[in-house]
């Protein structure tokens, strides 16, 4: 795998430098380096921020903008004149979707480059190792990503998730939807299907107990491979079942994939709840269009439109260095770099104990809204609940966020918007 690291001490990039593919730190390399990213140089150097993304491999396409978040998140802090009069440099390296590798790089950037900060990955898969190497160094770890419940039952301290909710409160708003209409309008019965990853699946697992708590009958269910891109077996075992309702564990080009699928079948729900996928603005062309995208439901952490402060702002400034409107992995990474400068600003050191008792107890006011956590790091809130209307992701619940008072009750046919 090709591995690559990338320098930004804003504004000028520096020129990426090579690694050797073969490089891994074992997690004892640690042990003799204590918290070697808390102190605070005497020299006036840059403030050195580490991370790891996917640039390569079945997310990079993720990472590029989430990426991308962090340097746009860098370039305004150095513009307003740094971090404890210090610029920020990114150093970043590309861990290819490998779980090992993160560890491997995380160890890196704390043992070797001595990195001042830490900022996380994507996804909880890449999360769960990076957070650990964090808090084995008692470092802060800000992550942008990676809302699996399973992340916040450690004991780790020095952990925050800098999204409003997790896995666990993910299903929070759609069903409380769903119980609030009358018993005549509430679907009777439900199938559901999910990727083996450690953020859909759990959320899935709370849609069902709580949905079934309301009495929707499940007549399937089903965990499938992360490597799926065949969905025919699946959607006709529920075409079969005639489910009123579908709530599906999507994390990326699945979901489009399941639905291709079902469209195949010409089979209909009265109801497609799905995670993540829905998110993505090429949604609608990648299942034909926006008619096919009409009534969709899905969760998000984040909208262009959601009235918090400096959201406008951040929407404006990233269209015009990037060329196009920014993504909600782009939004949650430049959240977690909010998160973090306004731990440092607060503090006024990089002690990294202080910096994340400081933001146990306060609340931090980010483009996806205030955001404050438990002992945990778990934040908390619950998602933005929001429907596919004529082409447009609209938020429905909560009210006070709310772009549209129109909920589609019924999805409409395929391809009759």
């Amino acid at each position: 795998m090709n591995r690559q690291r990338r320098q930004r001490t804003l504004p000028r990039l520096a020129a990426g430098t090579a690694i050797a593919a073969g490089t891994a730190l074992a997690l004892a390399a640690l042990t003799a380096c204590g918290s070697s990213g808390s102190s605070v140089s005497a020299a006036q150097g840059p403030i050195t921020i580490g991370m790891s993304l996917p640039m390569t491999g079945p997310v990079a396409d993720v990472s590029k903008s989430g990426y991308q978040g962090y340097e746009l998140w860098a370039d305004q802090v150095n513009a307003d004149g740094g971090l404890l009069g210090r610029q920020l440099r990114l150093d970043m390296l590309d861990d290819g979707f490998d779980p090992n590798q993160t560890a491997a790089d995380y160890t890196r950037l704390i043992s070797q480059d001595h990195v001042n900060l830490l900022l996380g990955t994507f996804s909880s898969l890449l999360n769960a190792p990076a957070s650990a190497i964090a808090a084995r160094q008692g470092m802060l770890y800000v992550e942008p990503s990676g809302g699996a419940a399973t992340l916040f039952t450690r004991g780790f301290t020095d952990l925050f998730f800098a999204q409003p909710g997790t896995t666990t409160s993910l299903p929070d708003r759609f069903v409380a939807w769903i119980a609030g209409l009358p018993a005549s309008q509430r679907p009777a019965t439900a199938a559901y299907v999910t990727q083996d990853d450690p953020s859909a699946s759990p959320a899935v697992a709370v849609f069902r107990s709580r949905l079934q708590a309301l009495g929707v009958k499940t007549v399937y269910y089903q965990v499938y491979d992360p490597n799926t891109s065949n969905f025919d077996s699946i959607t006709s075992a529920i075409a079969h079942a005639q489910p009123q309702m579908i709530i599906q564990g999507a994390v990326a080009d699945d979901g489009a994939q399941f639905v291709r699928s079902l469209q195949k079948l010409a089979y209909n729900p009265k109801i497609l709840f799905q995670t993540n996928a829905p998110t993505d603005e090429a949604y609608p062309s990648a299942i034909g269009g926006a008619d096919n995208a009409n009534g969709v439901f899905t969760a998000q952490s984040w909208s262009p439109t959601a009235a918090y402060p400096g959201n406008a702002a951040f929407v404006s400034a990233y269209t015009k260095k990037f060329g196009a409107p920014p993504t909600e992995d782009a939004a949650n990474s430049y959240t977690a770099g909010q998160v973090l400068a306004a731990a440092v600003k607060a503090v006024g050191s990089l002690d990294q104990k202080a910096l994340a008792t400081w933001l146990h107890s306060h609340t931090v006011s980010t483009i996806v809204g205030p955001l404050k956590w438990d002992k945990a790091g778990d934040p908390e809130g619950s998602l933005l609940l929001s429907q596919w209307q004529q082409g447009t992701l609209q938020i429905v619940a909560p009210s006070s966020a709310a772009t549209t008072k129109t909920v589609l009750l019924t999805k409409p046919a395929w391809g009759n918007g």
